[in-house]
């Protein structure tokens, strides 16, 4: 019988939204307070748009 839950999986979209929400928890937890709305942009990328 195959397991359902052995399945290759792969969405680019998904993974990168992964990636944003990783290093935003890094960031937050090394900080001593909130984060900026600033520092949030640069960590997803919106710095100068």
């Amino acid at each position: 019988m195959q397991d359902q839950f052995d399945v290759t999986l792969e969405d680019s979209d998904l993974l990168g939204e992964v990636e944003l929400t990783t290093n935003l928890m890094i960031a937050a937890s090394e900080s001593d307070g909130p984060l900026t709305a600033d520092e949030i942009d640069r960590i997803l990328g919106l710095e100068d748009q």
